[in-house]
């Protein structure tokens, strides 16, 4: 493996170096707390992407049955909804479709978004019952 940057040559002196504060330095620093990079999350696989609170209708199935009811956020990776029964523990599978409307998604009628995931997440709050679950496989489905 080739060692080509600033400290090549000079063993592990540069791995104990102080970073030099400069206007770049303390940038990269402030998009990396923004983001969330060099902190750990007990949610990785759902925290890493950006989640956008678009409330839609969400036909739910899994062991414990079929629902319906409304995402409270969506992100590329997954999607936090409410259910009704809260028999839907972590690492169990979910099948379920979100109807998108079609005056957003600009088609002459509703698109549905068919996915296969898993639950990541499953807590209370205030009384209700949420579930965080990561897609896994999706397809989009026109009527």
């Amino acid at each position: 493996m080739s060692n080509t940057g600033p400290s090549a040559g000079k063993g592990d002196a540069g791995a104990s170096a102080e970073k030099k504060d400069t206007p770049s330095t303390r940038e990269t620093e402030k998009v990396e707390a923004a983001s969330g990079k060099g902190r750990s999350s007990r949610y990785p696989d759902m925290q890493s992407a950006v989640r956008f609170p678009i409330h839609l209708p969400i036909s739910v199935k899994s062991k414990a049955g079929e629902s319906r009811t409304e995402t409270q956020n969506i992100s590329a990776n997954g999607v936090l909804f409410q259910v009704v029964d809260a028999d839907m523990p972590v690492g169990s599978m979910v099948d379920f479709t979100i109807s998108l409307p079609a005056d957003v998604v600009g088609a002459e009628t509703d698109v549905r978004l068919d996915c296969k995931g898993r639950v990541v997440r499953n807590f209370e709050e205030s009384g209700r019952h949420g579930v965080g679950v990561v897609i896994d496989e999706y397809r989009f489905d026109r009527h």
